[in-house]
């Protein structure tokens, strides 16, 4: 079929082409200061992510395979304590495995996508390869979070089937790749087209079930979005159409090929992003602080609740598994989350961690969690709400509804605050990198006029 066949095709065709011609010339520009300073939160907000995952014993031994068959070349930086520098390609595979580990990476608002998680990997090591200056690394992160969430809003799955990490992860580090190395329009064409054709369909399952891999999808999308960059240089790419002819040919997503170029200059996506201070799926964050509300007016003993019923979005919904039975899986699911919570009085790292996923007071709170549809949902920013009702032994009853968790454009958590999880995260490992990046987030003119390469440096100088 050729696109004059079919308008939606030729539109997405067309508008694809515009959406990286503007990219290749935005990147040239410096940013709006609001911009700017968003693009540095999500920046600080994500290595901190990637530190607190180097820390995961999994994520350790990756990074010791990772570093075995590194070329030699000492170009890049993995952020982990001790870790020797590497080539761009293991660097951004290494960073790329650590930055969703906890699930504390930012996440873009208005779809199913981590647009720092899909870049930042890529970017980092090859601006620091290209020795780009820290503005210009706030540049090129801006611009290729905007690339990658636009084909997510144009491309939208229309049930929770593939992970957006194995979907978009390789155009993200395209996107990124290719902007720091300030390829031409025809070039970044066929480098995020190319990372478009190598998308997989990690299914969405994957996390909810608490299979490993599905923190993998990261590191091989950055992986990925070097190469596509490589092959591009080389005449190796892909075409206009072919993200169409992926998502909606392949996956069978819908199409708003218009969400490829509506607004560009005007509206940014790195201003609709949001942030985590609870360690699990976003779509359990509004039923999580509307427990946290419950156990603030509580009387009765945890004891006496007899069933917790939440009502959620078809996000929390999707988080059904009431017996994780690995960290991952336990941030994928709604029953442990709220039992965690209601037993410990928090939802970070800590109600997490694998001796939680044996305690026997959650264990049993699991049990009593029912998942119900939210109904009447309305438009962002309210369409991830949740009602908790907490019942007793007694017939007494109580509830909370949240129809937006905290963290997102409409209810931001405040700099302080995120620069105290940047500290908690980061902090211990490095401890430079709380007070260089607080730096750049207020504009200091002279950090951004450096290099990342000397900028990192002293970032994680022991």
């Amino acid at each position: 079929m050729t696109t004059n066949e079919n308008p939606a095709r030729a539109q997405a065709a067309a508008n694809t082409v515009k959406l990286i011609e503007w990219a290749a010339e935005a990147v040239k520009k410096p940013l709006p200061e609001p911009v700017r300073r968003r693009a540095a939160i999500i920046l600080s907000d994500d290595i901190g992510a990637m530190v607190a995952g180097s820390l995961e014993a999994q994520v350790a031994r990756a990074h010791q395979a990772f570093l075995k068959t590194s070329s030699g070349s000492t170009e890049a930086t993995v952020l982990a304590r001790g870790a020797p520098k590497a080539d761009k390609y293991t660097a951004a595979s290494a960073n790329g495995m650590a930055i969703t580990w906890c699930e504390l990476d930012e996440g873009f608002r208005n779809a199913s996508c981590h647009g720092g998680a899909y870049t930042i990997p890529a970017l980092l090591a090859e601006s620091e390869a290209q020795g780009r200056t820290v503005e210009e690394v706030l540049r090129a992160l801006a611009v290729a979070y905007e690339v990658t969430t636009r084909f997510a809003l144009a491309f939208p799955f229309p049930v929770f089937n593939v992970h957006p990490h194995a979907a978009f992860a390789a155009i993200g580090g395209a996107a990124a790749a290719s902007l720091a190395r300030r390829q031409d329009a025809d070039t970044m064409l066929a480098a995020v087209t190319g990372g478009a054709s190598m998308s997989f369909a990690g299914p969405f399952d994957t996390a909810v079930e608490g299979a490993l891999i599905r923190n993998a999808w990261t590191s091989a999308g950055a992986w990925l979005g070097l190469r596509a960059a490589d092959w591009a240089e080389a005449g190796i790419g892909g075409n206009d159409v072919t993200p169409y002819d992926v998502f909606v040919g392949a996956y069978k997503t819908n199409a708003k090929p218009e969400a490829l170029i509506a607004g560009l200059d005007d509206t940014w996506s790195v201003t609709n992003g949001y942030h985590k201070v609870f360690a699990c799926c976003g779509y359990a964050h509004s039923a999580i602080e509307a427990t946290l509300e419950l156990l603030g007016r509580m009387q009765k003993s945890k004891e006496e609740i007899a069933e917790i019923v939440v009502e959620t979005a078809p996000g929390g919904q999707a988080l059904r598994n009431a017996e994780p039975d690995t960290v991952l899986a336990a941030k994928f699911s709604m029953p442990h989350a709220i039992a965690a919570t209601v037993q410990l009085g928090t939802a970070g790292a800590r109600a997490f961690t694998q001796d939680k996923l044996e305690d026997a007071a959650i264990l049993k709170l699991r049990t009593c969690v029912r998942l119900q549809p939210y109904p009447d949902i309305k438009p962002a920013p309210n369409d991830r709400p949740a009602r908790v009702t907490m019942r007793f032994e007694d017939g007494a009853e109580m509830s909370a509804v949240v129809e937006s968790a905290r963290g997102g454009a409409d209810k931001p958590f405040d700099e302080p605050t995120l620069l105290s999880k940047l500290a908690e995260n980061a902090g211990s490992v490095f401890p430079a990198v709380p007070e260089m990046l607080k730096k750049v987030i207020a504009g200091d003119k002279n950090l951004l006029s450096q290099s990342w390469r000397d900028a990192l440096a002293r970032m994680v100088k022991a």
